[in-house]
């Protein structure tokens, strides 16, 4: 089997006919590589803008591209991802984390009528690839892909980053040094309608105590200091999508407050639990 890491750069617009935000894509980008992780082929296109008559600032500066460039290569998108589809052929479709598989429904929607991706058959999040092969697991913050490279001693000119095909070069970089046949047998997903729910489900923190997906026996805070129970000493109340009270420790005598998230995810509800200091009381 061949593997294809796709990149993709998009200009952040308002579209009209959809009366909403619309993540334009500007540029395609991917490296495919051998059952051996070599190069056999690389894949880059422009795709001039539809929907919008400028790029977003913001996009531009990372970027570097300009809406010229884009004008001047007479790429639908259509012609590109048909293109796009004929480089991939059967091979194993990577991305780095989800946006970009996200966007790419979404223009296929916009423009074909239909967000589902009807020519692919298999995926693999190569940032969850990645994150687990690293042992990698901070739930507050998923790991980008320079920082991979950083922690796994990949080299990399920062000023290349934000194109579509060097980001697909240094996923391709990551993917090779950290490469498990077996971890990527368990992470790789057929593209079915299970995929399309899991893809698309959004999100979200639970903000209500009454909520089934709460279980009140985690409704506890451990000491960082001692490892000991703590004990609840207000009532909980929700701030900042956190249920929150304050807590002393039996054994250290210290006061603080217990912060606890609550994250409902596709595959179950993920558990978040904080200490923070107390503000000390104003002097007289």
């Amino acid at each position: 089997m061949n593997y294809v890491i796709l990149d993709l750069e998009f200009n952040g617009t308002y579209s009209k006919r959809r009366h909403k935000f619309f993540n334009e894509i500007i540029e395609f980008g991917a490296v495919k590589v051998d059952e051996q992780l070599n190069i056999i082929d690389t894949f880059s296109e422009l795709i001039s803008p539809q929907i919008s008559k400028k790029l977003n600032t913001h996009v531009s500066a990372l970027t570097h591209i300009t809406y010229k460039e884009l004008s001047e290569s007479k790429n639908t998108f259509t012609h590109v991802l048909s293109l796009f589809r004929k480089f991939l052929s059967d091979s194993l479709l990577m991305t780095w984390g989800t946006s970009d598989i996200l966007v790419l429904m979404e223009n296929c929607g916009y423009y074909l009528g239909n967000e589902e991706l009807t020519f692919l058959k298999n995926y693999c999040n190569l940032q969850a690839y990645c994150q687990e092969a690293l042992d990698y697991h901070d739930r507050s913050k998923m790991m980008g892909l320079s920082t991979c490279a950083e922690l796994i001693g990949v080299n990399f000119e920062k000023d290349s980053l934000h194109r579509a095909l060097s980001d697909a070069r240094l996923s391709y970089l990551c993917f090779q040094k950290l490469f498990d046949r077996t971890l990527l047998s368990k992470l790789t997903e057929p593209v079915g309608e299970e995929f399309y729910r899991k893809i698309t489900f959004k999100n979200y923190a639970i903000c209500d105590l009454k909520d089934p997906n709460v279980d009140r026996r985690e409704m506890f805070i451990i000491c960082d200091r001692c490892q000991r129970k703590a004990r609840r000493k207000s009532r909980w109340h929700i701030k900042n999508k956190s249920f929150r009270a304050r807590f002393r420790c039996p054994k250290c005598k210290r006061d603080f407050e217990g912060r606890i998230t609550f994250k409902r995810t596709y595959s179950g509800v993920n558990i978040d639990k904080r200490i923070a200091e107390l503000p000390k009381p104003a002097e007289p």
